[in-house]
């Protein structure tokens, strides 16, 4: 049996650590704890393709993001990730002014292909930063303001919570597959 594709695009400002989250779960379960140096993927060889057994079938993972060398813009994703650095509200503020307004315009699937927002850079929330902690709660909120399905954040230099972020991203792309399609029934969810 031939594993189905399904096309996953992460967007997000440069810097925000997609390239890093790539990296690290492109090294597969073992690695995913950050206690295995990272070695980044380079743009040019996206998409960076996971094959996934579940009990369920095969899946092709073909995770793509705005740096592709191709314009990201001509995919029709099944899953759209947008990521933002936890660290900068900057990136905060650009995934809900730019990024979801890039998604809605784009793509003709963004009102049925599931929408999850990623906060990166975990490790790196500070209360010293002088634009204000951005606590989950507030992204939480933010994300839900943009009608997404999932809200979720890790670290991928440490590893927390990078094995339950790549979890829940594997059965939200799964489920774009079945008949009832990947969306949620309605409002954001927090992993």
């Amino acid at each position: 049996m031939e594993a189905q594709a399904i096309t996953i695009l992460l967007l997000g400002d440069e810097g925000c650590g997609k390239s890093t989250f790539l990296s690290r779960i492109s090294r597969g379960r073992q690695n995913l704890t950050g206690k295995v140096p990272i070695t980044l993927l380079r743009d040019i060889d996206q998409p960076f393709v996971f094959e996934v057994r579940s009990r369920i079938g095969e899946y092709r993972f073909e995770f793509h993001d705005t740096s592709s060398p191709e314009s990201w813009r001509l995919l029709q994703p099944d899953l759209v990730i947008i990521c933002y650095d936890i660290s900068q509200r900057l990136s905060l503020i650009d995934m809900q002014r730019v990024w979801v307004k890039e998604v809605r315009t784009t793509f003709e699937t963004s009102d049925n292909a599931p929408l999850l927002v990623l906060g990166l850079k975990r490790d790196l929330r500070s209360e010293d930063d002088p634009n204000g902690i951005i606590y989950p709660q507030e992204a939480y909120r933010i994300a839900a303001e943009m009608r997404a399905d999932k809200y979720m954040e890790c670290s991928a230099v440490t590893g927390e919570l990078l094995s339950e972020v790549f979890e829940d991203i594997c059965m939200t792309a799964v489920r774009t597959k079945s008949l009832d399609g990947g969306q949620s029934d309605g409002g954001c969810t927090a992993m």
